[in-house]
């Protein structure tokens, strides 16, 4: 597959995600980025911002199984994994799937859930395979969790391990649409068009399972010269140099930086990774990563101001 092919289908999506979800065209480009270079994604809104929106509607574009799991402080590993139950009938094991056993899982309010639970998802989420009983069951190579939190409602919820927030790649902002894309959706209404039900119904897979495959297997061709790579290798180490900052960047996160990138220069047919492509992928690739000191987040400091003077402290390669 050529890079030009791989821009079309990326495009094809982003218009098609573009038609049930108002505006942030940069959020639906990280998100295309992140599920065409493997990873999975920490969606972080209040409610009603269209969150579990976004998750279906790339699905049934991309013509994928999709899953969504409540998830809850009663929830069970044995509920998302699935379980082994003896059948009397045959003297076995049967095997009795949980919903993990999809394409697409999105993990709705994962925070609400406890550690145990959460960290279920941990091997699924690296290895895309689940362990039950003595067997290991391989999931589909496109296997992609998208986890959903609330940024202003702690109580009763379970912030998410270092461990485990680390084995998402980006974690992207779902912010309030602007005066005219509050618009743009009370119209859709006012047509009597239901957004969630267009996404369920109305949209139609603009790509296969193949094609997303190929795209990418190409975007992993795409190269990155010495100083590009110095250059990502400079803003993961500033990080963990940064006065505000307790716990940096880890050598994870520098990967899933260039993997990003490469994404990046992917969907926009580019054969090699700028600079541009980097700073552009920096701030969801670090914004869950950098853990701040107690003094700065007094001082209300966020990830994504100290990822700002990350990026502006380190010389640009030409």
């Amino acid at each position: 597959m050529d890079l030009d092919r791989v821009r079309q289908q990326a495009e094809q999506v982003h218009g098609g995600l573009q038609s049930v979800f108002a505006g942030q065209a940069e959020l639906l480009d990280q998100l295309v980025g992140t599920f065409f270079c493997g990873g999975h994604a920490l969606l972080e809104g209040v409610p009603g911002v269209g969150k579990t929106l976004i998750a279906k509607a790339l699905a049934r574009l991309l013509g994928l199984e999709f899953r969504r799991v409540q998830f809850t402080p009663d929830l069970m590993p044995s509920d998302i994994l699935g379980t082994e139950t003896f059948q009397l009938a045959t003297q076995s094991f049967q095997l009795r799937k949980g919903p993990i056993f999809t394409t697409v899982l999105l993990a709705d309010e994962i925070n609400r859930t406890p550690p145990k639970t959460q960290a279920a998802l941990l091997e699924v989420m690296e290895e895309r395979t689940v362990s039950l009983g003595n067997e290991t069951h391989r999931l589909s190579p496109l296997f992609t969790v998208f986890a959903t939190q609330n940024p202003v409602e702690y109580e009763g919820t379970y912030p998410l391990p270092e461990a485990q927030i680390d084995r998402f790649l980006t974690k992207l902002l779902v912010k309030y649409p602007t005066a005219e894309e509050d618009l743009q959706i009370l119209e859709q209404y006012n047509h009597g068009r239901d957004l969630h039900r267009v996404a369920l119904d109305e949209l139609k897979p603009v790509t296969t399972a193949e094609d997303v495959l190929g795209c990418r297997e190409r975007i992993r061709q795409i190269k990155a010269t010495p100083d590009v790579l110095r250059y990502i290798s400079q803003i993961v180490r500033s990080t963990r140099e940064h006065p505000d900052v307790q716990l940096g960047a880890s050598p994870r996160a520098a990967i899933h930086l260039f993997l990003l990138s490469q994404s990046m220069a992917g969907i926009n047919a580019r054969e090699f990774v700028t600079p541009d492509d980097v700073k552009a992928a920096a701030p969801a690739v670090l914004r869950h990563r950098l853990l701040l000191t107690a003094e700065a987040q007094v001082s209300a400091r966020t990830p994504d101001q100290v990822a700002a003077e990350v990026l502006e402290r380190i010389e640009v390669p030409r």
